[in-house]
């Protein structure tokens, strides 16, 4: 099956900014969530579609070469890592590079280090997590630098020496004419350094896969479909290069209690008929932290005489906290009046007679304002 254009799975432009790509996100990653959408088999493909979506149209270079090459591109950079589609244009200009080393050009000398590939995991947090912030463990499986060696592939009491063949550059280079052509040397496979006794544990790989743990922080006020940056927690690069980057994409789980609208929270609480039309205090649920003896936080809200259903109350400053630390969003309260759907013999002859009454106070009402417009 052809792949869609990924403005489409978002329902994006192709000039859309990048705070448009994150809302469409947030907004087509929760619309197909597997969760919201239990026994369709397709929600759980369209959800990765956004993602895959997401991840090349949120990067700026991948984005560029998508609207570039398309998808073209991006596959032809399979080879590049984990999580990392590559990058066209750093390729191109490590092919000109090696081309022209040690030529006529003065382009001589060892390519610049390049760091390790970037990875990207996705953790999911509580929404009581992502509202105050959180610091947590994330497991990330992917190879890690060999601690015998400390990633120089050579065992103990030893280390990598300088290739004979190349000197250490790791190219070597022929002259045909007047033209100089270089290509990586045959005996160290273009490292620069060979390695005469090999680290058991990563067999002078440098690496080994294995599992690892890294702490993350999460900030107060974090919402799905941004992502956090841990430096060096990446791919480790080869030899001694630094390594790349470790990107935490945020999933925040549903609360059957609320709904989240940016920083502001959306709660109903039911409300028998009795205390709507006599007024009443009721508690609603709150977003703030466990009490001590562990139960669920919850607000005071006073609810005056005569509240309908579908009335709305507002708290300002119990809702989610902000990015950037300047207050919380607030609380909706939405009133849902409870009627009863059982009732005693007793009760139905009570709330007749109550209907009889406000019927005759209606009537009176309306009498005593004829009258005051009759007098005027």
């Amino acid at each position: 099956m052809s792949k869609r254009c990924y403005y489409e799975v978002l329902g994006c432009s192709k000039d859309a900014s990048a705070e448009e790509l994150r809302r469409a996100y947030k907004k087509e990653a929760l619309k197909h969530h597997p969760d919201r959408n239990q026994g369709n088999p397709n929600a759980e493909q369209t959800f990765k579609e956004v993602n895959e979506a997401y991840q090349v149209l949120s990067d700026e270079q991948k984005r560029r070469i998508y609207d570039q090459f398309g998808f073209a591109g991006l596959e032809g950079q399979a080879s590049g890592g984990p999580g990392d589609m590559g990058d066209v244009f750093s390729h191109m200009q490590d092919l000109f590079a090696e081309m022209f080393s040690g030529g006529p050009f003065g382009f001589g000398g060892n390519r610049a280090p390049r760091r390790g590939g970037d990875l990207r995991v996705q953790q999911r947090l509580s929404l009581r997590d992502a509202a105050f912030g959180c610091k947590r463990e994330v497991v990330v499986h992917a190879p890690s630098r060999c601690d015998d060696c400390s990633g120089s592939g050579a065992a103990a009491g030893s280390k990598p020496e300088a290739c004979s063949g190349c000197r250490g550059t790791g190219q070597v280079s022929t002259a045909r004419g007047f033209v100089m052509f270089t290509a990586p040397c045959a005996r160290c496979q273009g490292r620069g350094q060979v390695i005469r006794n090999v680290c058991k544990s990563c067999k002078g790989e440098g690496v080994i896969a294995k599992p690892r743990k890294v702490t993350v922080n999460f900030p107060a006020g974090i919402d799905s479909g941004q992502r956090l940056r841990v430096q060096g927690q990446g791919m480790p690069g080869p030899g001694n290069v630094p390594p790349g980057d470790l990107y935490v994409e945020v999933d925040v789980e549903e609360d059957s209690r609320f709904e989240r609208d940016g920083t502001d929270l959306v709660t109903r609480v039911s409300v028998g008929f009795v205390d709507a039309a006599l007024g009443a205090e009721v508690r609603v649920p709150s977003i703030g932290p466990e009490t001590e003896n562990g139960e669920e936080p919850t607000l005071t809200v006073s609810i005056p005489a005569g509240t309908q259903s579908g009335a709305v109350f507002t708290l300002k400053g119990q809702g989610i906290p902000r990015l950037d630390g300047r207050g919380r969003g607030c609380l909706i309260v939405v009133v849902q009046v409870q009627v009863p759907t059982a009732l005693t013999s007793r009760a139905r002859e009570l709330l007749t007679m109550l209907d009889e009454e406000l019927r005759l106070g209606a009537e009176d009402a309306e009498g005593v304002s004829r009258r005051r417009v009759a007098a005027k």
